[in-house]
């Protein structure tokens, strides 16, 4: 495993810590605000490493370090007490606001992050998102993620390009910090969609907002990042039922580690980007109305609401089991599919 790799994994385990914890730490906010007992705060995943009981709360340390959970009195039980600090027995409104609270911490969370980049600024640079094989760049090995120096303009660089069909030129590439040079010549016919060299193009750069601004800008750009969310899964659903879905721009933990050690070699306000983006997309996913998922949770609400009774919990927990196997199910094909991409 190369170095960047290795950092990629060490960053992917730190932001899903963060996401998850911050995502949790929601539920127990609102928790403690309307009043419920909050029986055990956890950092990580059990087995449990240590534990300090505050006041009525356990706090704890837990051995495996993937975010955190929180334990609602009354939240896995059928039985009421009747008191006012049992989950079950709080007003449906109530529980929707608490289980609803993580996801607006992850929307929160990448609003700060996304305004603090704003806030820094990113110098003017084009950036290769994708090298098709068999291409020019393919056999010279360019890389997604490698900065083009001397270009800032998408436009620019491929005017340079068109320009020099057939002929062979000096491409300066930046990765991992170092300018490293490489032989090329642009394709005169190339393939329908693939461009002479193969490859794919994106423009970075960000100038510098004051603090105020950089929060107004960071607000919109959540919100533009949230409907482009939306809409790419609603596509990817859509295509799904129809028999025509495609996991080919879906990335699982293989994948997010490769992007990340790619974000990590062009400098830390990447990797602050990329944070912000994968919280986005968490707040978008988890608010799916599907069981295991906080809008699953919200779903059963609404029918508990319609129907004037909760659900059993036995029932709540089967239906949860069954969508974690099947969310488990899918981050394996995509892991594999992640795995035989990179390979």
């Amino acid at each position: 495993m190369s170095l960047n790799m290795f950092l990629g994994v060490i960053a992917v385990i730190i932001f899903l810590s963060i996401l998850i914890l911050v995502h949790e730490l929601g539920h127990f906010l609102l928790a403690k605000k309307f009043g419920l007992l909050v029986e055990e705060f956890g950092f990580g995943l059990p087995p449990r490493l240590w534990g300090k009981k505050i006041g009525e709360t356990v706090y704890s340390i837990n051995a495996l370090p993937f975010g955190g959970f929180v334990k609602i009195y009354g939240e896995d039980t059928d039985a009421i007490s009747g008191g006012m600090r049992d989950f079950r027995n709080l007003f449906v409104w109530k529980r929707a606001i608490i289980i609803a609270a993580g996801v607006l911490m992850n929307f929160l969370l990448g609003w700060l992050v996304i305004s603090v980049v704003f806030s820094i600024g990113l110098p003017p640079a084009v950036l290769i998102t994708d090298v098709r094989p068999n291409s020019p760049a393919g056999g010279i090995g360019l890389q997604a993620g490698d900065k083009i120096i001397d270009f800032t303009k998408v436009d620019e660089f491929v005017r340079y390009i068109d320009q020099n069909r057939g002929k062979e030129i000096t491409l300066k590439i930046e990765r991992s910090g170092k300018e490293i040079s490489f032989e090329a010549t642009p394709r005169i016919n190339p393939p329908v969609g693939e461009g002479a060299l193969g490859i794919g193009l994106v423009e970075a750069g960000l100038p510098k907002q004051n603090i105020a601004r950089s929060f107004a800008e960071g607000f919109k750009a959540s919100v533009e990042m949230i409907k482009a969310i939306f809409i790419a899964l609603f596509n990817l659903i859509s295509r799904a039922v129809v028999g025509k879905a495609t996991l080919e721009q879906v990335a699982g933990p293989v994948g997010i580690v490769k992007i990340t050690a790619q974000a990590g070699s062009l400098g830390f306000i990447y990797l602050l980007q990329l944070l912000a983006l994968i919280s986005l997309n968490l707040a978008v996913i988890n608010i799916f109305p599907f069981p295991a998922l906080d809008g699953g949770r919200l779903l059963f609400l609404l029918i508990e609401k319609i129907k004037g009774s909760p659900l059993p919990v036995k029932f709540e927990k089967y239906a949860n089991a069954a969508g974690m196997a099947l969310l488990l199910f899918l981050m394996a094909i995509i892991t594999i599919k992640d795995i035989s991409r990179f390979l």
